[in-house]
Order: C-alpha cells, then sequence, then structure tokens
C-alpha cells in the first residue's frame, strides 16, 4: 500500500501570510501581498487551482492508494472543500482540518470541523514564510490561550499534525511540543517534513543538533514524522535528490521505521519533480530498509496514524 501523508486541494490560492494575502492570478502563479509574485504550480494549471479530481489522476497515474489531505494559511482555509472531497472518495482521501486557534472564533471553528464536517485530525502551519507565526509573531504552542484546544485533542482522541517550519526559526518550538505531550501523554502528533533537514543546517553543529532533538520527539509513543517537501530543500543537488536518503536513515536510526510517512507536499512539489518521480523515488529512497518496513514508512503507518488504530 502506498499513501502520500501530506497532499493539498483547493479551488483557489485564497490564503494570508506574513506578507500580505495570497490570491491566484493564473498559470500557476500567485500574488502575495501588494506586488509579489511566485509560482506554487507549473504552467498548465492555468487557474492555479488543485481540485480533487486533479489529484486523483495524479496519484492513480503513479499507482498511489490513498491521499492525506492537509491545509494551511498559504492555500487559505479549504476545512468544507476538503471534507466533502473526503465525503465523496472515501476510500481514496483521508484528510485534517485547517484551524488558526489563535483568531478570534477558533472554538466554534474547532466544533464545526470536528462535530459537523467530521474530520479526526487538526493541521496547524506554524512556520513563520507560509503560516501562522508570520501572522501571529508571538505565537507559542504552549500559550495558555490555547491549551483548550490540546485537552479537547486528546480527549476526543485526535490527531494532531504541525509544521513547524525553518531549523532554528520562531516557529521551530521543540521545546513547546515537548511540554505539550508531557502534560498531555495521549495526545497524537505528525510533525511535518521530517522537521526540515537541509544542507544549510547539516553544515551547522548548533542547528543540526536543533534538528535531531526536534526527531527524537518521534521516541515518543504518539508522535510521528512525515517525509513531504525533502526535494525542495534540495534544489541545487538536482534529480534524484540523493541526500533525502541519507536523511531518511539518520532519522530512522533515532526513531526507527514505525515512526516515518512518506509524503510528497504535491501540488508544490510538481515545480521540483513530477509526480511519477517522487512516487518512485519513495523506494530508491528507502532501499536501505526490508520490505515489511519500507512498507511501513509508504502507507502501513500513514493508515494506522490517519485512518484509525
Amino acid at each position: 500500500m502506498l499513501i502520500d501523508a501530506h497532499t493539498h486541494i483547493f479551488p483557489v490560492v485564497q490564503g494570508r501570510i506574513g506578507g500580505g494575502p495570497t490570491v491566484s492570478i493564473g498559470y500557476g502563479k500567485i500574488r502575495v501581498g501588494a506586488d509579489q509574485t511566485l509560482r506554487v504550480l507549473p504552467p498548465a494549471a492555468i487557474e492555479t487551482r488543485f481540485p480533487p479530481k486533479v489529484l486523483l489522476e495524479y496519484i492513480d497515474w503513479a499507482s498511489v492508494d490513498k491521499a492525506v489531505l492537509l491545509q494551511g494559511t498559504f492555500y487559505g482555509e479549504c476545512n468544507q472543500y476538503a471534507a466533502e472531497a473526503i465525503r465523496r472518495w472515501p476510500d481514496r482521501f483521508l484528510g485534517a482540518a485547517f484551524l488558526d486557534p489563535w483568531e478570534p472564533g477558533a472554538r466554534a471553528m474547532f466544533d464545526q470541523a470536528v462535530d459537523e464536517l467530521g474530520f479526526r485530525a487538526i493541521k496547524l502551519e506554524l512556520s513563520e514564510a507560509a503560516g501562522l507565526s508570520g501572522l501571529h509573531p508571538d505565537l507559542r504552542l504552549d500559550d495558555p490561550q490555547v491549551a483548550w484546544l490540546w485537552d479537547e485533542m486528546e480527549e476526543r482522541d485526535l490527531l494532531l499534525t504541525l509544521d513547524l517550519g525553518a531549523i532554528g526559526c520562531r516557529s521551530y518550538q521543540t521545546d513547546a511540543v515537548r511540554r505539550m505531550i508531557e502534560t498531555h501523554p495521549a495526545l497524537r502528533i505528525v510533525i511535518a517534513h521530517l522537521c526540515q533537514p537541509n544542507p544549510r543546517a547539516e553544515q551547522d553543529s548548533a542547528l543540526w543538533a536543533l534538528w535531531r532533538e526536534q526527531v527524537s520527539l518521534a521516541l515518543h509513543p504518539g508522535v510521528w514524522m512525515d517525509t513531504a517537501a525533502l526535494p525542495a530543500y534540495l534544489q541545487e543537488e538536482g534529480y534524484p535528490y540523493p541526500s533525502v536518503r541519507r536523511y531518511l536513515s539518520m532519522a530512522i536510526d533515532i526513531v526507527g521505521p514505525d515512526k516515518i510517512l512518506w509524503g510528497t507536499d504535491v501540488p508544490g512539489l510538481l515545480t521540483i519533480a513530477t509526480y511519477r518521480q517522487l512516487a518512485d523515488l519513495a523506494s530508491e529512497h528507502l532501499d536501505f530498509l526490508s520490505q515489511p518496513d519500507r512498507d511501513k514508512v509508504l502507507g502501513l503507518n500513514a493508515l494506522r496514524v490517519y485512518g484509525g488504530r
């Protein structure tokens, strides 16, 4: 079984980050704020949108069984949109709701996502460049203001997915996550992007120690990591991004193969490699594992974590 544990769908880009509003402007590009232009999709995406039927075509093309739909501030909140896709294709999609717990009305939004839309996971995109730390510069995961969320999620056995941003940034709150799991030992957490290893951090002993410290959080029985977007940190290396294999090996040496979920971060990664290439590399980068352990990383772990125990 092959499950992509980190994907996105959206009818149009309509988000908000520290640099300003994000808006689709066509041909795979968006505008950020008043005058910044970014490419987030290949030029064939004429309307800069990525609907569920397109994602289905991609995962079918690459023989991927299921995809986990995640959200964030960058593309914009799509809770209803994602919930409808999961209801329509329950055998192909799993997913997490978007939430900004530092915004007024967060409690009502949480109740709607869980009680009305049926989500069993919540995703917090915390990165400075594209997430909540850009909107709330002083936010802390251990802020008493948001302690209600961890209480509710632990009590309801909901999964929390965290993008903690780049190593060393103010969103990289390993200490806060550690306190969360100490005070809420039944809370289940997925940390995205394998904690964001990259060559610059690997060459800096202080930054690399921070990476290893965050990876070690997955030694806790209720913490996992996904592998999404690793090629994006290795663009100078080029395909097939051989350092991905080294980073995976290092992380698995620390926490074991039961704690890693393969993911891509499409559609954004389609500007770096085709989806078929990303799926093919999944097995290639894990060739140091036995087949049973490879099967866990490529799908069985995600099915257990996002699909129920």
